[in-house]
């Protein structure tokens, strides 16, 4: 790997490689009790590189203090300005327990999770909290190896220009000899920056490129695509190249989606080349039409043709739903929210199409749009056609209870078990529906024959689940096969509807702190596509599918199932009118409303 290059406001460093990779998904798939399994420690990093990372209002990352051997310090950004915490370890007795200001706690991670959980000041006189992690792109070793601060003195050649560097922190108000530091900055708690070196490494005039995410197979001479303010999409060279740094790339729309095009085109993918200056370049295609294509879907459990709601397709698919276990139905329904999202089973002639590696990184770029979209309708139509079951059941209420208790279970499953966010919001929200959340009797019956389940709803899912949409709650990495990425969805995609009442970004209070949260996420999970594959092809390994069930939760057969052959291809949001009104008549037909006098 070459030697970085870095200064106080930029540095350096090449895309992973497919092997780096690999150690950093080993790395944060340690227990969480080792600090290596969580992306937001940095290791042996400097200063200056720790200051680069922090860009957003509520960043922070953790990295090993170099001047207090045995301590961290949290570099965070907060009102404009990047800020260094100590984090002090002392040893209590047989224990060895880590604070900054107050409180002191048993593991470095427990103190993270506590001050972004709670939101609590860092230290009285900053005021300073954090909100979102930088994670990391490359394993520590590699970090240590390219900083050279894996053995030895704080001292390193760098080769010819470099210099030797001083500690990073001092102690807790010591003074600064850096002119070019901000003594606002300066606070009682807070580690202010070293002395400025005599002379430093020459940079790179070009655009620095901060820890770049995964980019694609190292095909051409390209690397990872960035979009500009205005959204423009640009490649930029690589750092040997004597170039000016960029050079614009033009987006094709495709009037097929990445598969259809794939199978009409064959795996050369030869339309989407483009040679300047004896570059060659990818160039990524818009795709402009759905994936799903309910016209043309065939099953073995509907006709050709159908109508909306038939009775033997929904007889078929509640016997499914009743003999498949809560653990089995999770996994089948991550397997399809990976696939569709291209988490999973992605070709190297789809990740030339779409620019990039993975869904997740796709889905955070303009062209990403479809994605987006289609994410939106699966979610949707996910969530009617579990809230039709239960409407569409008409027997007593203790077997109605049965049926909410199974879905209940099947949630958990996917939040615990699976890891997958975005299945489980999705069953979540069916059963937050009004004209399901409505049926008192109902859900009397589940908390008088299923009292654990309907605990485990009350207690643990339904806060979760609004902790993840206010930004108070995050995933263990180690264990998310699909992040939950439906509030970005919504903030980029408000146009289309995904249900009722406001969003949390819409209420004063939080406001502006939920929607900085949510695309601070977004930033990380664009660049974990390849972490989130590796944990659901392990959490997958050995599964054998059951056709039948896995039909159930595919997109294209719900449409079907519940608009028809020829009602699915509709307007999206005339669609979803008509069915409100059909789930509300059945709520109403199940507990007719209360009169009012």
């Amino acid at each position: 790997m070459p030697s970085p290059k870095f200064s106080k406001e930029k540095f350096w460093l090449e895309p992973p490689s497919e092997q780096q990779r690999k150690q950093l998904e080993e790395e944060l798939k340690l227990s969480s009790t080792n600090l290596k399994s969580h992306a937001w420690y940095h290791g042996h990093i400097p200063w200056e590189v720790s200051e680069s990372l922090v860009s957003n209002h509520g960043d922070f990352l953790i990295r090993d203090s170099q001047s207090s051997l045995g301590d961290f310090v949290l570099t965070s950004r907060w009102e404009q300005k990047t800020l260094h915490f100590l984090i002090r370890r002392t040893a209590v007795q047989t224990r060895v327990q880590f604070s900054l200001e107050g409180e002191a706690f048993e593991s470095v991670p427990a103190l993270v999770h506590f001050y972004v959980g709670s939101r609590a000041a860092l230290s009285r006189w900053s005021g300073a909290q954090i909100h979102q992690p930088v994670n990391r792109t490359l394993p520590l070793s590699c970090l240590e190896t390219a900083f050279c601060t894996a053995t030895g003195p704080p001292t390193c050649r760098r080769g010819p220009g470099n210099v030797n560097r001083q500690e990073d922190e001092q102690t807790d108000g010591g003074a600064s000899n850096n002119s070019e530091f901000n003594t606002e900055h300066h606070l009682p708690g807070l580690l202010p920056p070293p002395a400025a070196p005599q002379s430093r490494s020459p940079c790179s005039s070009r655009t620095a490129s901060v820890a770049p995410s995964p980019s694609l197979p190292r095909r051409s001479v390209s690397t990872q695509p960035t979009v500009s303010p205005d959204g423009t999409l640009h490649r930029h060279q690589p750092p040997s190249s004597d170039a000016d740094g960029s050079c614009y790339t033009e987006l094709y729309p495709g009037p097929q989606s990445y598969v259809e095009r794939l199978v009409e085109e064959g795996s050369t993918g030869l339309g989407l080349l483009r040679v300047e200056d004896g570059n060659v370049y990818f160039s990524p295609v818009v795709e402009t039409v759905s994936s799903f294509k309910p016209s043309r879907y065939q099953s073995p459990l509907m006709p050709k043709e159908n109508k909306p709601l038939e009775v033997g397709i929904l007889r078929r698919v509640k016997e499914l739903l009743a003999e498949v276990d809560p653990r089995t139905a999770a996994k089948h329904i991550t397997k399809a929210d990976c696939k569709m999202a291209r988490i999973l089973e992605v070709t190297p002639e789809m990740q030339r199409m779409m620019g990039v590696s993975f869904g997740m990184e796709l889905l955070t770029l303009p062209h990403g749009q479809q994605l987006r979209l289609d994410l939106l309708e699966r979610f949707q139509t996910m969530a009617i056609m579990l809230a039709v079951d239960v409407l569409g059941c008409t027997g007593t209420n203790e077997e109605r209870a049965g049926l909410l208790h199974k879905i209940i279970q099947i949630a958990a499953e996917l939040k615990s078990t699976m890891g997958n966010m975005f299945g489980f919001a999705t069953v979540m929200r069916a059963l937050e529906l009004p004209q399901v959340s409505r049926l008192e009797q109902t859900w009397m019956a589940l908390r008088q024959r299923h009292t654990e389940g309907a605990i485990l709803y009350e207690k643990t899912l339904r806060p979760f689940m609004k902790s993840l949409n206010d930004g108070r709650e995050s995933c263990p990495l180690s264990n998310t096969t699909f992040p939950h990425i439906l509030p970005l969805l919504s903030l980029l995609e408000k146009s289309v509807a995904v249900g009722e009442g406001t969003e949390p970004w819409e209420t004063v209070e939080v406001g502006v702190d939920v929607v900085m949260f949510h695309l601070g996420a977004a930033r990380t999970v664009a660049q974990l596509g390849g972490i989130y594959r590796s944990n659901a092809e392990t959490k997958l390994q050995g599964f054998q599918e059951q056709a039948e069930v896995l039909e159930l939760f595919l997109t294209d057969f719900q449409m079907r199932l519940l608009w028809g052959s020829r009602g699915a291809v509709e307007n999206q949001a005339l669609r979803y009118a008509k069915f409100e009104q059909v789930l509300t008549a059945l709520s109403n037909k199940l507990e007719p409303p209360a009169k009012s006098h």
